[in-house]
């Protein structure tokens, strides 16, 4: 018996996918005959009404001896999600279809319970043009580059770690704080330097982790949003960045730390360090306005419960202005020769920040780029009590890919490769296309564990940093790790959206949890078989098109063997991964034959001959 509906084949519904407002979207199901459906009806209830709509189908004749055939249309108008389920009215009674796991898909129930999701996107909605097919490279600023020139500096009150190769410092001072006060000195004229070096690994964009003043190593607790930290350089610097960046084709995003600042900074000023004013210091403050006392003035709101980053009041109109004002924040940046932002916890940010800020950015620039730090489904995430509007076409134009890194790391780690295809396809389904073509797809971030070290070595499981500062992969972990390094990577070098690669992945990097997984890159030192793995996917994403944009096909997924398909008007590519502890043999589907083999497996046949660990590409040029 066939399966009553499948969202993500087109024989059941088309458009797939996410669709703009007003177009006509057309259902078939196909419940079994032995119901004797006297009437089927799709169900539709759109996220913010609390009724269900019944829209009739029509009976369309038998599909086979246990099978027939009902269709409908539906036209979504409004901007939003909206869920469906189709009821049956049989002669037993009301009977539903509704999503199963993802084994089975869909099933016939007795009971409603779980629907689809229909996401339903501005109309005219469009996402920049430059970022497709290109590859992102997330910096660290500290850590990456020490271009050799010294600071004039004010400040005395930090560590500097002369040992570019030595561990950041982890243990707390003595009075049990971790300060992050540690600084090894990369610069914005390191990364200038090291311009070549991102060119040849097929960078287009450069996203850097914050750059103004602060007083960490990590610099998420803002000291003065309008100054580049000291210990960075200086505005000529950045601005000689961008520009020398923008001659090789590569554009750079920065880090937007808008729902706190630091407690030790101009706004706030707890230390003292900007002398008597600072909401903290004085009510008469321009900046009160933008913190949330409980009573002034120890008991404020702050991110998470650190003290030293106190939660600002972002719908302020103080606070707006000064962010996104037609010389505020947003535009500075901008006009300094940056393309876009990485807006730090986004989720945390109201709806009405954010569409501020989308403004003053497409305003100065409408190729700039908007990207959310969101670590679940973006396009059905709440938070501030309500359904949020990420990606809708009013605020950003796509996140951090979280779903498609957990998705992937998982399969390397072993999960089956049904629930990992289905978790990309629930990407796939729910995000708008010109959010998909635009997807940050990171492996690795400041935030997590480095790539290398979750495939391959020892769970953390809670462990301290004590017991994290001294562990390395041994030989045979690390050729094994290598090993899944590369399917890694090249899953994320050709699902849709592209590649963000945190410094030092490329170069077989290690380390737990921060601040291990934010070492210096090792120059000099780097895994030369993994750079060159890079290397060369960075050139294939500049040489095949169906990387860009292309549609996505799920091919075949089963026990630790999966592919799929990426397509377009001029090229095609089948990308498959075998994870079994043998080799296999895959039948690509018609088409294939003549196809170029990208990483040398035996290809005779028709028949793909893939060897445990590894994967292999064949590319159609039409």
């Amino acid at each position: 018996m066939l399966i009553p509906f499948d969202s993500q084949r087109v024989y059941y519904r088309t458009p797939f996918g996410a669709v703009e407002q007003d177009t006509e979207v057309n259902f078939r199901v196909l419940p079994p005959r032995g119901l004797h459906s006297k009437n089927v009806e799709l169900c539709v209830k759109y996220d913010y009404d609390y009724n269900w709509e019944y829209h009739k189908m029509l009976w369309c004749g038998n599909f086979d001896a246990e099978s027939e055939i009902w269709e409908c249309a539906f036209t979504p108008h409004r901007m939003g999600l909206y869920w469906y389920c189709f009821r049956l009215h049989t002669t037993d009674g009301l009977r539903y279809i509704i999503p199963s796991d993802p084994y089975r898909v869909s099933e016939v129930s007795e009971h409603p319970g779980r629907s689809w999701q229909l996401t339903c996107y501005k109309k005219g909605f469009t996402t920049p043009k430059w970022p497709v097919g290109g590859v992102m490279y997330q910096i660290f600023p500290d850590r990456f580059y020490f271009s050799g020139e010294e600071k004039q500096l004010k400040r005395t009150d930090f560590q500097r770690n002369s040992d570019w190769y030595a561990l950041p410092v982890w243990q707390p001072n003595e009075h049990g704080e971790i300060t992050n006060s540690d600084f090894f000195m990369g610069d914005l004229k390191g990364i200038t330097q090291k311009l070549d070096y991102l060119q040849k690994l097929g960078v287009s964009c450069i996203y850097l982790n914050p750059i103004g003043e602060a007083y960490s190593n990590h610099r998420y607790d803002t000291g003065d949003y309008a100054h580049i930290d000291p210990i960075l350089g200086n505005e000529d610097d950045f601005r000689a960045l961008c520009a020398q960046a923008k001659a090789r084709g590569i554009h750079v995003i920065n880090d937007g730390v808008f729902s706190h600042t630091g407690s030790d900074s101009v706004y706030f000023n707890r230390s003292g360090r900007y002398g008597d004013g600072g909401a903290y210091r004085d009510k008469n403050s321009p900046y009160f306005s933008w913190y949330k006392f409980n009573e002034w003035p120890d008991n404020y709101h702050s991110w998470w419960g650190f003290y030293t980053l106190p939660e600002v009041n972002e719908t302020d109109p103080a606070f707006n202005e000064y962010i996104n004002g037609k010389d505020g924040i947003i535009r500075k940046y901008m006009r300094m020769g940056n393309s876009g932002w990485r807006l730090d916890v986004a989720d945390e940010l109201p709806d009405e920040f954010m569409e501020n800020l989308r403004k003053s950015v497409k305003d100065e620039n409408p190729e700039a780029l908007i990207v959310g730090e969101v670590w679940e489904d973006a396009s059905n995430k709440e938070s501030y009590g309500a359904r949020r509007k990420f990606l809708l076409g009013e605020q950003l134009d796509t996140v951090m890919n979280y779903v498609f890194r957990n998705a992937i790391i998982n399969f390397c780690r072993g999960q089956d490769a049904r629930y990992t295809m289905a978790e990309i396809m629930s990407v796939v389904e729910n995000y708008p296309r010109p959010v998909l073509r635009v997807l940050m797809n990171s492996l690795s971030t400041h935030d997590t564990e480095r790539a290398l070290t979750m495939l391959a070595g020892e769970p953390l499981n809670g462990r301290d940093r004590g017991w994290q500062a001294y562990q390395r992969l041994n030989p045979e972990q690390r050729a094994r790790g290598e090993k899944l390094m590369k399917i890694a990577a090249a899953m994320q070098y050709t699902l849709p959206g592209f590649p963000c690669v945190y410094y030092g992945d490329e170069a077989g990097m290690e380390g737990y949890r921060d601040p291990f997984n934010r070492c210096c890159y090792p120059w000099g030192r780097e895994d030369k078989e993994l750079l060159a793995w890079h290397q060369k996917l960075g050139s294939l994403r500049a040489e095949v098109s169906a990387l860009w944009d292309g549609e996505f096909v799920n091919a075949f997924a089963k026990d630790r063997r999966l592919a799929y398909i990426r397509h377009d008007s001029q090229t095609a590519i089948y990308c498959a991964f075998n994870l079994m502890d043998h080799d296999d043999v895959l039948t690509p589907p018609p088409g294939y034959s003549e196809a170029r083999v990208f990483f040398g497996s035996k290809f005779e046949d028709n028949k793909l001959y893939l060897k445990s660990m590894s994967c292999e590409f064949l590319i159609i040029e039409r």
